[in-house]
């Protein structure tokens, strides 16, 4: 009996352990695995074929919405037709199972984006759902299962559940989540998830569009690791009341990812008002730090027309990385900055900065930022921007454009050592000629049929002075996205300083781009490299061979570890 008594102690403390919205002291790092349209890069089989490297410095993995969406291509998932079917435009579901126990085999857990907010019907007939069995019971919505008050009440349909407990969503049926068969149905479909193709636990998509109470009922039943919701909001006390929503007995139920400190980077890196990480957020705020998931950008920010970092990514993913909370790399810097964002994460792991780490100081100035946070095995000190602090016991471990980061002198960073510079391979069909002055641009895949451009600076425009720009000339195409260049002809002997890329004045355009002479963007407008790994140079007729330039196209005065571009040839540095 006394055994018994025992277990069943035993088996609710492991149960109350898990349905607590996150771990404690948690420190772990996970990765965003896509990005928005990332087909052909982000298919199953494509992640597995990287478990290898992603597992020795990430410890879970956000990955797209797996069930079929009535489309095998072109299609993200976040109308999903099918709960119980999980073929998807990222492939077949044995592989999804393949990749799902690869990572787990190797020690990173898959976490699953859940959209229940919203549910499309079968051929986009409004109310008709699919009949779907597991495990012996049949599951089916119904237009009873349907908010009365969802777009469809306005198109000659009837829906008749309760009214929406949060925001309308236009795109699909809103789910009436009060409703006895909606709650059956979606604890199956976490229980699919969980229980059988062992995804660790769940990303809530659109968490505004129903009450924060239903998310903890959930989480308690399906008992997921690490739960996550997307409330997407500036302000901290939107995000917080949420959180505090899904209690369930008092407990948190979830965390929630840290938007707040998103605008927080975004001001401080793209326009110096470092001030602003001072701001109010979950990550600095030791009674919700432990929920806080932070980001530099994800599929949405990072998508044109919303709010993407395009200054200083590497040093705003050293912030983060530096804070308490857990990261959440975002896939296209990993792939952009990769050798950096390993460094980081050792140092993270090096120093043992977990989700409830203290913040020792953070000061701005004008011209800079100073982070300094405790580990279970040492301390981290970042500068950021032109900051100085005090150094003494510490070592230098990293450093980068516009951020430095120490620790003290006990931690053990040796395995920075193995760290190789990543060198970007460019596509072979992009190419320049000497002199030559040009930019080139990987469209999304969605909407972009001709890509026009418009170079400028505060003096001149060099794409003829009438918007939408100069015709850009397509040269090749990568994992399914066309590759455009721009050529400028002119007489102007300067370089432009800014650019932007549209579809022909079709509502598609990046932001304001930095204009980098020769200089590969990909579609979400980061500047991957140099095709020449050569720029900088302020005039056309500048000798454009001659100097020392990372791959960034920097021109650097000494070079340190790293690889560099001197008198136009390739230089490593160890």
């Amino acid at each position: 009996m006394k055994k018994l008594f025992s277990l069943i102690v035993c088996t609710l403390a492991t149960l109350s352990l898990h349905a607590q919205g996150w771990p404690a002291q948690y420190e772990g790092v996970m990765l965003q695995g896509f990005y928005w349209d990332s087909y052909a890069d982000t298919k199953w089989t494509n992640l597995e074929s990287q478990a290898d490297e992603m597992s020795q410095f990430f410890d879970l993995m956000w990955i797209p919405n797996s069930a079929y969406a009535n489309a095998m291509s072109n299609n993200m998932g976040y109308h999903p037709v099918y709960w119980f079917d999980h073929k998807s435009a990222f492939g077949t579901e044995a592989q999804l199972r393949s990749m799902i126990n690869t990572f787990k085999e190797k020690g990173m857990g898959i976490i699953e984006d859940v959209v229940i907010n919203h549910r499309a019907s079968v051929n986009s007939n409004w109310l008709n759902f699919p009949k779907e069995t597991y495990k012996g019971v049949e599951y089916q919505l119904t237009a009873a299962d349907i908010c009365s008050d969802d777009e469809s009440s306005k198109n000659g349909y009837t829906p008749t559940g309760a009214a929406d407990t949060g925001m309308a969503w236009d795109g699909a049926r809103d789910l009436d989540h009060t409703g006895e068969n909606v709650q059956k149905n979606v604890l199956a479909y976490l229980d699919k998830l969980l229980n059988d193709l062992g995804y660790i636990g769940f990303r809530y998509d659109f968490v505004k569009g129903f009450a924060a109470k239903y998310v903890g009922q959930y989480n308690v039943t399906a008992q997921p690791q690490f739960s996550v919701g997307e409330c997407w909001d500036g302000s901290k006390s939107v995000v917080t009341n949420w959180i505090n929503g899904t209690k369930q007995d008092g407990v948190i139920q979830s965390a929630a990812f840290d938007f707040p400190l998103k605008y927080y980077i975004n001001d401080a890196f793209s326009q110096g008002k470092w001030s602003r990480l001072n701001g109010g957020c979950l990550s600095d705020d030791n009674n919700y730090k432990r929920y806080s998931v932070t980001f530099v950008d994800n599929h949405d920010t990072g998508r044109f027309g919303e709010c993407p970092l395009y200054a200083n990514v590497e040093a705003a993913n050293a912030y983060i990385l530096t804070m308490p909370g857990t990261p959440c790399v975002w896939l296209s810097h990993w792939k952009t900055y990769k050798s950096t964002i390993k460094r980081l994460i050792i140092i993270r792991k090096a120093a043992g900065i977990h989700n409830q780490s203290a913040i020792l100081k953070k000061q701005s100035s004008s011209t800079g930022y100073v982070l300094n946070v405790e580990g279970k095995k040492g301390k981290v000190l970042l500068l950021l921007g032109e900051a100085t602090a005090d150094t003494n016991g510490y070592k230098l471990a990293n450093e980068g454009t516009n951020y430095k980061i120490y620790v003290t002198e006990n931690v053990d960073i040796s395995a920075l050592d193995d760290i190789k510079d990543e060198v970007i391979e460019l596509p072979d069909f992009c190419t320049v000629t000497e002199g030559e002055v040009c930019a080139f641009f990987e469209a999304p895949t969605s909407g972009w049929s001709t890509v026009k451009c418009w170079a400028w600076d505060n003096t001149n425009d060099y794409t003829g002075g009438k918007w939408p720009g100069a015709t850009c000339t397509k040269v090749g195409t990568l994992n399914g996205h066309n590759v455009w260049k721009w050529t400028y002809n002119g007489a102007l002997t300067t370089l432009p300083q800014f650019i932007i890329f549209n579809n022909n004045n079709n509502g598609l355009q990046t932001p304001n781009l930095v204009f980098q002479n020769h200089c590969y963007y990909n579609e979400s407008g980061t500047p991957v490299g140099i095709v020449t790994g050569i720029n900088e140079v302020r005039s056309k007729k500048a000798d454009s061979r001659s100097g020392i330039y990372d791959l960034q196209g920097r021109r650097v005065s000494n070079m340190q570890r790293g690889i560099y571009i001197v008198n136009g040839k390739k230089v490593v540095i160890k």
